[in-house]
């Protein structure tokens, strides 16, 4: 099945947060870990997919020893499940008891899925958790969640680019963007190609 995807230059209304700049944001987030946890052996855990891309420059830039993981979940919200109730559909492979937990995010705007999963993380007795966000929307708060390194605070918007998709697309640019939604069209399959 082939998909009509439009290039994300036809809808992009702004780049948010620059290459240059995210990098520089991320390098001094190391710093500030690499300082905190001198000494110890952190277990960054990533929760997939668009973590992916942070967690890979920062750990570049990470000068302690450390190991990583990842985890999957999926985030309800609607119908008559409570608002941020998550289903994990990918474990950590790793036991984090006794051990040094950095949760490493792309984004988090309510804070229900944030809150559920530090739940979920902390009945498993890690001898401390942190949380490590890219981006933080906290205008649009609802549950109040510890944020121990924040990238940068952005307002409402909806973005895109550096791990965040639209639609499954784009996750590879190297900048966060913002797009005009009114000139967004989603992926449409070509006509005949469709599966059988």
């Amino acid at each position: 099945m082939t998909r009509m995807v439009q290039d994300y230059r036809e809808y992009l209304k702004e780049i948010l947060i620059p290459e240059d700049v995210l990098q520089q944001r991320i390098a001094e987030l190391a710093e500030e870990i690499n300082r905190d946890y001198e000494g110890k052996v952190p277990l960054l855990v990533c929760i997939l997919r668009g973590g992916v891309m942070f967690l890979t420059d920062l750990v570049r830039y990470l000068r302690i020893p450390h190991e990583i993981d990842f985890m999957a979940i999926q985030s309800y919200g609607v119908g008559r499940r409570e608002p941020g109730e998550i289903r994990l559909t990918m474990d950590l492979q790793s036991s984090i008891r006794d051990r040094h937990v950095i949760l490493v995010e792309d984004i988090i705007d309510t804070g229900h899925t944030i809150s559920q999963v530090l739940r979920l993380l902390e009945v498993r007795q890690p001898k401390s958790i942190r949380v490590c966000v890219l981006l933080d929307k906290r205008a649009r708060r609802e549950v109040d969640v510890p944020i121990h390194y924040r990238g940068f605070e952005i307002p409402n918007y909806f973005v895109f680019g550096y791990g965040l998709d639209m639609d499954g697309y784009w996750r590879n640019l190297p900048f966060i963007a913002v797009p005009d939604l009114n000139k967004y069209r989603p992926p449409r399959t070509l006509p005949g190609e469709e599966k059988d």
